[in-house]
């Protein structure tokens, strides 16, 4: 279900406007629980009883993304390495379930061109507005040409895009400890998108999508997406990437 947008007069109208026909939200005067707001220049996730949860936003240009893309371990990363971008710079990549973009960030770094689909309005919306502030910024005026948002359900997008190189998937997954304090940002997720109880069905359009490679990002203890094995998976700190080969890139 959508989110409301608190009106701030700070928050220019036209924009606010957009924003609401382009992601189906509610111009709001009042907060109530999980809403979208205005912050020093940038859309933020927030709860109106929660203040110690903190806002959520997309931010490309600062912060973690910033650091990781300038000292990261670049195509020596595990992401990059089960994509197939340590061997081929400009691939074509569909981020069906793309969050806050993080790794798609980190992907068209190194040289992909991305689509990033996301089907839930509010967190479609948070990446719209961090694609808007980063491609304000100098050093990354490549991001226009390398990222695009897609606000479409995961199948819908697997079914209807044209053939690109690589699908990446990365669903939403229940934490294996239930009684364990769960991050802040995971609990807002978990709050406000919910678990991919569909996540199973995407991997075989995803095979049909991609011209290359599906890669598939899931926790360490995780069973194989729809119980299917890859043809090799490259391991992370904290995740591992399952990868489903269709031809040599």
């Amino acid at each position: 279900m959508p989110l409301n947008l608190l009106h701030s007069p700070e928050l220019n109208a036209d924009y606010a406007a957009s924003l609401c026909q382009q992601f189906g939200l509610t111009l709001a005067t009042k907060a109530s629980g999980w809403h979208l707001a205005w912050q020093d220049n940038a859309l933020v996730l927030r709860h109106s009883e929660l203040p110690k949860q903190g806002d959520i936003l997309v931010d490309f240009a600062s912060g973690a993304a910033s650091y990781r893309r300038l000292h990261g371990g670049g195509k020596g990363e595990a992401i990059a390495k089960a994509c197939g971008l340590n061997k081929k710079r400009d691939l074509t990549v569909l981020d069906a379930t793309a969050g806050l973009g993080r790794d798609a960030f980190v992907l068209a770094s190194l040289g992909a061109k991305v689509t990033l689909v996301e089907r839930n309005p509010a967190v479609a919306a948070l990446l719209f507005d961090g694609l808007r502030r980063a491609a304000a910024t100098a050093d990354l005026n490549w991001l226009g040409e390398r990222m695009q948002l897609l606000h479409s359900s995961a199948l819908e997008a697997l079914q209807q895009h044209g053939a690109v190189d690589v699908v990446y998937l990365d669903p939403m997954f229940p934490p294996r400890d239930k009684t364990a304090l769960v991050k802040k940002e995971m609990r807002a997720f978990h709050d406000v998108v919910g678990s991919d109880t569909d996540a199973d069905a995407l991997l075989a359009p995803a095979l049909k999508l991609a011209q290359k490679r599906v890669v598939v990002k899931r926790p360490g203890y995780a069973d194989f997406l729809a119980q299917k094995a890859p043809a090799m998976s490259v391991t992370g700190k904290n995740n591992r990437f399952d990868v489903y080969i269709n031809a040599a890139i």
